[in-house]
Protein backbone atom coordinates (compact mmCIF):
# COMPACT_ATOMS: atom_id res chain seq x y z
CA UNK A 1 0.00 0.00 0.00
CA UNK A 2 1.16 3.61 -0.77
CA UNK A 3 0.71 6.12 1.51
CA UNK A 4 2.98 8.83 -0.67
CA UNK A 5 1.77 12.59 -0.25
CA UNK A 6 3.54 13.94 -3.34
CA UNK A 7 1.36 14.42 -6.67
CA UNK A 8 2.92 16.27 -9.99
CA UNK A 9 2.23 19.77 -10.08
CA UNK A 10 0.53 19.78 -13.92
CA UNK A 11 -1.15 16.92 -11.88
CA UNK A 12 -2.82 19.84 -8.71
CA UNK A 13 -3.04 22.41 -11.77
CA UNK A 14 -5.45 19.88 -14.11
CA UNK A 15 -7.65 19.35 -10.64
CA UNK A 16 -7.59 22.80 -9.69
CA UNK A 17 -9.38 23.50 -12.94
CA UNK A 18 -11.86 20.51 -12.62
CA UNK A 19 -13.17 22.72 -9.79
CA UNK A 20 -13.30 25.34 -10.73
CA UNK A 21 -15.21 24.25 -13.45
CA UNK A 22 -17.53 22.07 -11.49
CA UNK A 23 -18.04 25.35 -9.64
CA UNK A 24 -19.02 27.00 -12.75
CA UNK A 25 -21.37 24.24 -13.65
CA UNK A 26 -23.03 24.90 -10.23
CA UNK A 27 -23.59 28.19 -10.28
CA UNK A 28 -24.86 28.56 -13.71
CA UNK A 29 -27.57 26.07 -12.79
CA UNK A 30 -28.45 28.54 -8.99
CA UNK A 31 -28.81 31.20 -11.81
CA UNK A 32 -32.34 29.43 -13.10
CA UNK A 33 -33.07 28.33 -9.57
CA UNK A 34 -36.41 30.83 -9.48
CA UNK A 35 -38.40 28.99 -6.74
CA UNK A 36 -38.47 29.20 -3.07
CA UNK A 37 -35.41 27.73 -1.13
CA UNK A 38 -37.65 25.25 0.73
CA UNK A 39 -38.06 23.09 -2.23
CA UNK A 40 -36.98 20.01 -1.47
CA UNK A 41 -33.67 18.73 -2.24
CA UNK A 42 -33.10 14.60 -3.34
CA UNK A 43 -31.61 14.43 0.05
CA UNK A 44 -34.49 13.16 2.66
CA UNK A 45 -35.43 16.28 4.94
CA UNK A 46 -33.45 18.46 3.24
CA UNK A 47 -34.51 21.22 0.95
CA UNK A 48 -32.35 23.39 -1.27
CA UNK A 49 -31.77 25.69 1.27
CA UNK A 50 -30.03 23.23 3.30
CA UNK A 51 -27.94 21.91 0.57
CA UNK A 52 -26.60 25.42 -0.72
CA UNK A 53 -25.56 26.01 2.90
CA UNK A 54 -23.92 22.61 2.95
CA UNK A 55 -21.92 23.68 0.36
CA UNK A 56 -21.25 26.94 1.30
CA UNK A 57 -20.04 25.42 5.07
CA UNK A 58 -18.25 22.61 3.37
CA UNK A 59 -16.33 25.77 1.15
CA UNK A 60 -15.28 26.83 4.49
CA UNK A 61 -14.35 24.35 5.80
CA UNK A 62 -11.81 23.22 2.85
CA UNK A 63 -10.39 26.74 3.15
CA UNK A 64 -9.68 26.46 6.58
CA UNK A 65 -7.49 23.25 5.57
CA UNK A 66 -5.87 24.79 2.81
CA UNK A 67 -4.92 27.85 4.78
CA UNK A 68 -3.32 25.57 7.77
CA UNK A 69 -1.74 23.63 5.16
CA UNK A 70 -0.35 26.55 3.07
CA UNK A 71 1.12 28.84 6.71
CA UNK A 72 1.25 25.77 9.41
CA UNK A 73 -1.17 27.95 11.71
CA UNK A 74 -4.89 27.31 12.43
CA UNK A 75 -6.57 30.13 10.75
CA UNK A 76 -9.05 30.77 13.57
CA UNK A 77 -11.34 28.34 15.16
CA UNK A 78 -12.37 25.64 13.14
CA UNK A 79 -16.20 24.59 13.32
CA UNK A 80 -16.49 21.09 14.70
CA UNK A 81 -19.52 18.89 13.60
CA UNK A 82 -22.14 20.86 16.20
CA UNK A 83 -21.47 24.03 14.94
CA UNK A 84 -22.18 23.30 11.29
CA UNK A 85 -25.08 21.38 12.14
CA UNK A 86 -26.08 24.58 13.96
CA UNK A 87 -24.79 26.93 11.07
CA UNK A 88 -27.02 24.25 8.50
CA UNK A 89 -30.14 24.97 10.10
CA UNK A 90 -30.06 28.45 10.79
CA UNK A 91 -28.46 29.37 7.27
CA UNK A 92 -31.06 26.90 5.13
CA UNK A 93 -34.33 28.95 5.61
CA UNK A 94 -32.77 32.26 3.90
CA UNK A 95 -33.51 33.52 0.55
CA UNK A 96 -32.30 32.35 -2.32
CA UNK A 97 -30.29 35.44 -3.77
CA UNK A 98 -28.79 35.52 -0.13
CA UNK A 99 -28.15 31.63 -0.07
CA UNK A 100 -26.70 32.15 -3.60
CA UNK A 101 -24.65 34.88 -2.34
CA UNK A 102 -22.80 33.22 0.40
CA UNK A 103 -22.45 29.90 -1.53
CA UNK A 104 -20.46 32.00 -4.52
CA UNK A 105 -18.55 33.47 -2.06
CA UNK A 106 -17.56 30.70 -0.43
CA UNK A 107 -16.27 29.19 -2.92
CA UNK A 108 -14.65 32.17 -4.17
CA UNK A 109 -12.10 32.48 -1.21
CA UNK A 110 -11.84 28.53 -1.39
CA UNK A 111 -10.53 28.50 -4.61
CA UNK A 112 -8.40 31.58 -3.64
CA UNK A 113 -6.72 30.00 -1.32
CA UNK A 114 -6.11 26.98 -3.63
CA UNK A 115 -4.44 29.70 -6.03
CA UNK A 116 -2.52 30.64 -3.47
CA UNK A 117 -0.64 27.85 -2.17
CA UNK A 118 2.98 27.05 -2.71
CA UNK A 119 3.99 23.97 -4.88
CA UNK A 120 5.93 22.82 -1.63
CA UNK A 121 3.22 22.92 0.67
CA UNK A 122 0.36 20.83 -1.63
CA UNK A 123 1.93 17.48 0.38
CA UNK A 124 1.21 18.73 3.92
CA UNK A 125 -1.12 16.52 5.67
CA UNK A 126 -4.50 17.73 7.27
CA UNK A 127 -7.18 16.11 9.10
CA UNK A 128 -10.11 15.51 8.05
CA UNK A 129 -13.11 16.02 11.05
CA UNK A 130 -13.60 12.90 11.05
CA UNK A 131 -10.10 12.12 12.00
CA UNK A 132 -8.63 10.66 8.68
CA UNK A 133 -5.42 12.23 7.28
CA UNK A 134 -5.21 13.20 3.56
CA UNK A 135 -2.31 15.80 1.91
CA UNK A 136 -3.72 19.35 1.17
CA UNK A 137 -3.93 18.46 -2.59
CA UNK A 138 -6.56 15.44 -1.53
CA UNK A 139 -9.03 18.70 -0.41
CA UNK A 140 -9.60 19.55 -4.19
CA UNK A 141 -11.08 16.16 -4.77
CA UNK A 142 -13.23 17.00 -2.04
CA UNK A 143 -14.36 19.17 -2.65
CA UNK A 144 -14.98 18.78 -6.66
CA UNK A 145 -16.70 15.31 -5.27
CA UNK A 146 -18.73 18.00 -2.93
CA UNK A 147 -19.79 19.98 -5.25
CA UNK A 148 -20.86 17.28 -8.34
CA UNK A 149 -22.93 15.50 -5.94
CA UNK A 150 -24.87 18.09 -4.25
CA UNK A 151 -25.42 19.58 -7.65
CA UNK A 152 -27.29 16.45 -8.73
CA UNK A 153 -29.20 17.18 -5.40
CA UNK A 154 -30.41 20.04 -6.14
CA UNK A 155 -32.22 19.28 -8.77
CA UNK A 156 -31.46 21.93 -11.11
CA UNK A 157 -31.70 19.80 -14.69
CA UNK A 158 -27.99 18.78 -13.78
CA UNK A 159 -28.23 14.63 -13.34
CA UNK A 160 -25.97 12.14 -13.21
CA UNK A 161 -25.48 11.68 -16.96
CA UNK A 162 -23.79 14.92 -16.97
CA UNK A 163 -20.70 14.19 -14.67
CA UNK A 164 -17.93 14.40 -16.54
CA UNK A 165 -15.98 10.89 -17.57
CA UNK A 166 -12.72 11.95 -15.45
CA UNK A 167 -14.94 12.83 -12.25
CA UNK A 168 -16.86 9.32 -12.58
CA UNK A 169 -13.62 7.51 -13.46
CA UNK A 170 -11.45 9.26 -10.46
CA UNK A 171 -14.81 8.78 -7.51
CA UNK A 172 -15.29 4.94 -8.98
CA UNK A 173 -11.66 4.03 -8.85
CA UNK A 174 -11.64 5.80 -4.70
CA UNK A 175 -14.86 4.23 -4.06
CA UNK A 176 -14.39 0.90 -5.25
CA UNK A 177 -10.93 0.73 -3.31
CA UNK A 178 -12.58 1.53 -0.01
CA UNK A 179 -14.88 -1.04 -0.93
CA UNK A 180 -12.49 -3.43 -1.25
CA UNK A 181 -10.55 -2.40 1.90
CA UNK A 182 -13.96 -3.07 3.68
CA UNK A 183 -14.53 -6.35 2.26
CA UNK A 184 -18.26 -5.42 0.58
CA UNK A 185 -19.01 -8.63 -0.72
CA UNK A 186 -19.40 -7.90 -4.49
CA UNK A 187 -17.08 -9.46 -6.40
CA UNK A 188 -16.59 -7.24 -9.78
CA UNK A 189 -17.59 -3.92 -11.12
CA UNK A 190 -17.92 -3.58 -14.71
CA UNK A 191 -18.23 0.23 -16.01
CA UNK A 192 -19.78 -0.26 -19.73
CA UNK A 193 -19.49 2.53 -21.05
CA UNK A 194 -15.56 3.60 -19.65
CA UNK A 195 -14.20 0.19 -21.07
CA UNK A 196 -13.25 -0.27 -17.09
CA UNK A 197 -13.54 -2.84 -14.42
CA UNK A 198 -12.82 -3.77 -11.05
CA UNK A 199 -12.41 -7.19 -9.25
CA UNK A 200 -12.15 -7.17 -5.47
CA UNK A 201 -12.85 -10.96 -5.21
CA UNK A 202 -13.20 -14.35 -7.37
CA UNK A 203 -16.15 -15.24 -6.36
CA UNK A 204 -19.75 -12.86 -5.64
CA UNK A 205 -21.82 -10.89 -7.46
CA UNK A 206 -21.10 -8.86 -10.32
CA UNK A 207 -22.87 -5.24 -10.82
CA UNK A 208 -22.35 -3.92 -14.51
CA UNK A 209 -23.71 -0.49 -16.08
CA UNK A 210 -22.97 2.78 -17.03
CA UNK A 211 -20.07 4.23 -15.34
CA UNK A 212 -21.95 7.02 -13.93
CA UNK A 213 -25.01 4.72 -13.51
CA UNK A 214 -22.11 2.55 -11.20
CA UNK A 215 -21.90 5.36 -9.28
CA UNK A 216 -24.91 6.76 -8.30
CA UNK A 217 -25.52 3.89 -6.68
CA UNK A 218 -22.69 3.70 -4.56
CA UNK A 219 -23.46 6.96 -3.66
CA UNK A 220 -27.18 6.79 -2.97
CA UNK A 221 -27.92 8.80 -5.85
CA UNK A 222 -29.38 6.62 -8.02
CA UNK A 223 -32.12 3.72 -8.60
CA UNK A 224 -30.22 0.49 -9.98
CA UNK A 225 -32.56 -0.41 -12.44
CA UNK A 226 -29.76 0.97 -14.51
CA UNK A 227 -27.62 -1.86 -13.67
CA UNK A 228 -27.42 -5.16 -14.49
CA UNK A 229 -26.45 -7.60 -11.41
CA UNK A 230 -25.86 -11.55 -10.32
CA UNK A 231 -28.64 -11.94 -7.49
CA UNK A 232 -27.75 -10.59 -4.08
CA UNK A 233 -26.09 -7.65 -4.64
CA UNK A 234 -25.64 -5.89 -1.46
CA UNK A 235 -26.93 -2.36 -0.03
CA UNK A 236 -23.39 0.04 -0.32
CA UNK A 237 -22.23 1.23 2.77
CA UNK A 238 -22.78 5.11 3.44
CA UNK A 239 -20.50 6.77 0.88
CA UNK A 240 -17.99 8.62 0.83
CA UNK A 241 -15.51 6.29 2.72
CA UNK A 242 -12.09 7.75 3.33
CA UNK A 243 -10.09 7.23 0.87
CA UNK A 244 -7.71 4.44 0.90
CA UNK A 245 -4.70 3.87 0.28
CA UNK A 246 -4.97 6.62 2.81
CA UNK A 247 -2.70 8.56 5.26
CA UNK A 248 -3.61 6.85 8.59
CA UNK A 249 -5.63 9.28 11.34
CA UNK A 250 -5.02 11.97 13.56
CA UNK A 251 -3.08 10.53 17.04
CA UNK A 252 -5.82 11.09 19.61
Amino acid sequence: MTTSTDLDPADIAALLHDVRSSAARLAAGLDALTDVPTAPSVLPGWSRGHVITHLARSADVYRWLLALARTGIEPGTRADAAALDHALRDGAGRGAAELIADLRGSLDRLLGEAAAMPVDRWPTLVTALAGWRHPAWYTLHRARRELETHHIDLKLGYTTVDWPTGYVTWALDETIAALAAHNFPVARFEATDLDRSWTLAPTGPTATGPGHALLAWLAGRGPDEDLEWEPNLPTPPPWPLPPTPGWGRAQP
